[in-house]
Formats: structure tokens, sequence, C-alpha cells
């Protein structure tokens, strides 16, 4: 399969400079709009991706897509490429003959579904590691669809390709537990305190008093420590999901796992407004990716042998903490629409996926019995 896109390795396929290709892109789009010929006419299969990818829809720059999500879209759509040109016959795509030099213009409803179909059951993922979750496969299908209907809406493709892709719907009951509730944190904090272990300690002290998220965490920097000049003590100026800012307090006794940290790092508890370094270094002094971040969390919780991890189906990772924040809050009675704010949702709905199992148990209709209908048996 001879397409254009298949031979441009992996790390050449996006650029390092976003804007500047963009801008590129636009340019080569208002010539063709010029001269009253399709828009994308001068677009190759690369260029319709990157535009697909670096387009602007808001003028407000910081409503379009953050950072983070550019390059969730970038893995998982240069994982689909790869893919079909190292499977294609595996899933009995029928790609051999081309039109234009186009993978995209050569691929049909049929094409889409197959691969969708080949990713949850037959993949090397799943081969190595089992099943992808309905919230990753859901995830996966979302983007897929979302970067066809951009080709059929812009005229590069003819068909509506992303028809062809199932639904991928999420029940609540297929969402993985993840809850950790304030025993099973103390327990995990007073392990690490006792192992004299402060980097650990005061991650999850942070994490746990604060619900950052795992990319937040890995990317603060330390002027991002900011002295609260109205209230007093020091609170994270934190840039969120989908570039939007918030204030996270800083408990006193997590300001002081957070200088311990940097302590037993050998660095400065000094937090200067224009020092650039990470707050939460490696040991290597580099951020925290998510993706070792909780690598690092999962093996290290392991290590501890602790007796409730025997009872736990998934792993605890960073972003486990994040749940312990929403449940330790609701259990000290704060309002939900507060723990939506803290946590940076922008709806309650999230913020009700990770509060749904323990608050179905507190509403249980068990906790009202008061009239002794069992007698000394309840």
């Amino acid at each position: 399969m001879n397409y254009f896109i298949s031979k441009i390795s992996p790390q050449d396929l996006f650029p390092t400079d976003r804007k500047e290709t963009f801008k590129h892109l636009i340019a080569i789009k208002e010539l063709a709009e010029k001269q009253n010929r399709p828009s994308f006419e001068d677009f190759n299969d690369r260029d319709m991706l990157l535009y697909f990818l670096y387009q602007q829809t808001n003028i407000d720059e910081s409503k379009n897509r953050s950072s983070r999500t550019v390059r969730e879209y970038e893995r998982e759509l240069a994982m689909m490429i790869r893919h079909m040109f190292e499977y294609g016959k595996d899933m009995d795509l029928d790609l051999d003959i081309i039109v234009e030099g186009s993978l995209f213009k050569n691929m049909g409803k049929r094409h889409v579904r197959r691969y969708q179909e080949w990713v949850s059951k037959e993949s090397p993922h799943v081969k190595k590691k089992g099943s992808y979750s309905a919230a990753t496969l859901a995830r996966k299908t979302v983007i897929w669809k979302s970067f066809f209907q951009f080709l059929y809406r812009s005229r590069y493709i003819e068909e509506p390709v992303h028809e062809g892709l199932l639904s991928a719907t999420v029940r609540k009951d297929d969402r993985p537990n993840r809850d950790l509730g304030p025993g099973e944190v103390i327990q995990l904090l007073d392990f690490f305190k006792k192992a004299e272990h402060p980097v650990l300690f005061g991650m999850i002290h942070t994490l746990v008093a604060t619900g950052l998220r795992n990319e937040e965490f890995g990317t603060l920097k330390v002027c991002d420590v900011k002295y609260d000049g109205l209230l007093g003590g020091f609170y994270l100026d934190v840039d969120g999901k989908g570039n939007k800012k918030r204030s996270i307090p800083i408990n006193p006794k997590v300001m002081d796992s957070i200088c311990n940290y940097r302590k037993a790092r050998l660095l400065s508890t000094d937090f200067p407004n224009d020092s650039s370094e990470p707050l939460f270094p490696t040991s290597k002094g580099t951020p925290f990716t998510a993706s070792y971040l909780a690598q690092y969390f999962g093996n290290a919780i392991e290590r501890t042998n602790l007796p409730f991890l025997a009872n736990r189906k998934t792993r605890i990772t960073a972003h486990t903490f994040r749940h312990s924040f929403a449940i330790i809050s609701y259990l000290e009675g704060v309002d939900i629409y507060k723990i939506m704010r803290a946590l940076g949702h922008e709806k309650i709905d999230t913020t009700m996926i990770y509060l749904q199992k323990i608050m179905e148990r507190d509403h249980h209709a068990i906790h009202e019995w008061k009239s002794g209908q069992l007698g000394e048996y309840i």
C-alpha cells in the first residue's frame, strides 16, 4: 500500500511547531478559496490530519482543544494509521487498489467497522494485556468518529465513513472501581510515614488533599505555589483541563509535606514567582508524565502489601486519589456543587460518577429502618 502518509516515519508525522504548521495549512486553504477551488483540494492525507488536530474553532484560544487533548488525539490517530498498514491483511481491509495515493479516500464504512472490531477483539494490546475497558473503547471511538466526520464535512472524502462505527457507550457498571476511602488512604500515609519515605508520602498527601489530575500534578511548577494575601497560607495556581484555571488552597500540613518532598530531592523550599522548575520532580529532575506517574504509584503501592490491596480488582494510581478527594469531601458533608468546582468538572454528572457508589450505599433503604420490624435481628 504505497500511500503518501505511509512513507512518513511516526516521529516525523507530527511537527514540533503546531502553530506554524497550522498557519501554513491555512495559507494553502485560503489560496484555493481565493481561486474559487474546493478549500482542501491541495491537501494530502497528512495535511488533513494536521489541520484536524490543530484547527482553531473558537476565537478565544482557551476554549480550543488543550495541548493535552491534542496529544491524546495525535497518539490515537497515529496508532490507527500504523495499525492499518501493519495489520491491514489481518483485518481484511482490502485496501490494495488505491485512489489518488490516499489512505483516507480509499476507506469505506466497512473499513472503520472492521478496524473497530479488530481493536476491541484481536489487536496486540488485547492479546497481550486483555480487553480494553468500555470507557477506553468509547474514548477511542469518539476520536475516530470525530476525525472521519471532519473529513466528510470538508468534502475530502465522499462517503460518510464515520457512520460505519458501532456505538460504544459506557454504562455505570462498566466503569472500573477507583474508590479509595479515608481509612485506606490513612493506611498508605501511615505506611510511607513509618518507612520514612517523604517522596511518596508527600505525593499521596498532596493528591488526596487537592484532587489534582495526573497531568496537573506532573506539570506543576514552583511558581504555581502562591501566597494567599487575602486568607493567609498558600494555594496552587492550576492550569487545568481545557485550559481552565483554578486556585486550590494548600492545607498547612500538606504544605509541610510538599517542603519535605523537595528537601528529600535536595531542592529549595522557597517558591519564587519566576521559577519554572517542576514542583514535584522525578529523581532525575524532570516532570512526571501522566503514564510514568501512574506506573510509579502502582508499583510502589503494590510493594506495600497492605491487606486491603488483596480485595481490589484495579490498581491504585495517582488518579485514584482524585476519587478519594471527592469521597472524603462528600463524607465531610461538602456540597456536591463545591466538590464539582474543586475538581474542575464542567458538569455535575461527571462528579456524580466519582460519588455514585458511596451515594448508593449511603442512601440505601436499609438505613431508614428504625421501627424494629425485625426485632433483635436488625
